[in-house]
């Protein structure tokens, strides 16, 4: 995985950390959920990246 990915993946994530906690906080369900959604898109991107890499034998 490149180090680029590595980034935009954890910042993804990060980003969903952080929308579930306003959603949260502010009682927004909508917001939660999204938030929920970013970081299983960034755990699906990474996972993804970790098998390719897998493959290319790193």
């Amino acid at each position: 995985m490149g180090a680029d990915d590595k980034v935009q993946n954890s910042a993804e994530k990060l980003g969903g950390k952080v929308k579930e906690g306003l959603g949260k906080a502010t009682g927004n369900e909508s917001m939660e959920a999204e938030g929920h959604s970013d970081q299983a898109k960034g755990s699906a991107k990474q996972a993804g990246e970790n098998i390719k890499d897998a493959f290319k034998g790193k």
